[in-house]
């Protein structure tokens, strides 16, 4: 039988843990090959005093971490699309000719290219990206999941001219609107400004909150809470190590399953109906 294959397309070194580091063991598990699309190499990520001097650039540590991070995700392969980490909207970094979000504005169908490339060599049914807000408005988040997007979009359409390959499924990983909600709540008591968190406090978490996608689809990843946790550390310089006692229990209790919302085919209505990512999808040669 033709085997379920699955295409995560994301930004940077990290999200892939961050965000999916429960639901790809269970995929895994479950006997669906797991693909990476990393766009960028993370090369301006911010680096805290003690990890830096490891590596001679930060793009080096990034990478390292991820190798770490795929000792337990386990994906069938990684694609490295090598473009220079943006930085958030509005910094110097976001104008370097090389970065993701100034190719895509100034070169969007290159980008393209470069997505379509690795679909056509993997043929997923199922692919995953970043909702249209890009998660909490990060330019390169938005660049791929716009290029991820377009490149679906290609190959249905290619598919209907010559009946060639075409995936079937497009989805959207969704971010958990409990937990939003709660980090907004924590700010404010603190006396913090959820319109400016994050260490350069240029992440505006009520406008993430605000472009929350509905939610069609919960898996169940319980079971996979520690893989998550594992691999999330990997990524220490972006945070991935720093968990308490009380955060590590909201996390567990808040996430027993994981949201996506369906692009493609698009619900009739905006509710939860699958629980399975592949569970109408048609297994064939041609995806």
């Amino acid at each position: 039988m033709e085997k379920r294959r699955l295409l995560i397309s994301y930004a940077h070194p990290d999200d892939e843990s961050f965000g999916l580091g429960a639901a790809i063991p269970m995929w895994n598990d479950d006997g669906v090959e797991v693909f990476l699309i990393c766009a960028t190499n993370g090369d301006v990520g911010h680096v805290p005093e003690h990890l830096r001097g490891k590596y001679a650039t930060v793009a080096e540590l990034r990478l390292s971490e991820l190798a770490c991070a795929r000792q337990y995700l386990n994906f069938k392969d990684v694609f490295m699309l090598g473009y220079r980490d943006s930085g958030m909207l509005g910094s110097e970094t976001a104008s370097h000719p090389d970065c993701l979000a100034y190719r895509w504005q100034h070169q969007p169908e290159r980008v393209v290219a470069d997505v379509l490339k690795v679909m056509r060599q993997v043929k997923p049914q199922v692919v995953i990206t970043f909702n249209r807000y890009g998660g909490y408005g990060h330019p390169d988040h938005i660049a791929i999941q716009r290029a991820t997007a377009r490149a679906f979009e290609r190959l249905r359409e290619e598919a209907e001219q010559s009946a060639s390959y075409a995936p079937q499924r497009l989805y959207y990983a969704a971010y958990p609107k409990i937990s939003l909600r709660m980090r907004i709540w924590k700010a404010r008591l603190k006396g913090q400004d959820p319109r400016r968190m994050g260490i350069n406090q240029d992440v505006d978490t009520l406008k993430s909150l605000n472009h929350i996608e509905p939610v069609h689809a919960r898996i169940p990843i319980a079971a996979y809470l520690d893989i998550w946790e594992k691999a999330s550390r990997c990524h220490a310089s972006q945070g991935g190590g720093r968990m308490t006692r009380t955060s590590r229990l909201l996390r567990r209790a808040l996430n027993r399953k994981q949201g996506f919302t369906r692009v493609y085919p698009a619900p009739l209505r905006d509710r939860v109906d699958e629980d399975d990512l592949f569970a109408n999808v048609v297994l064939n040669e041609d995806g």
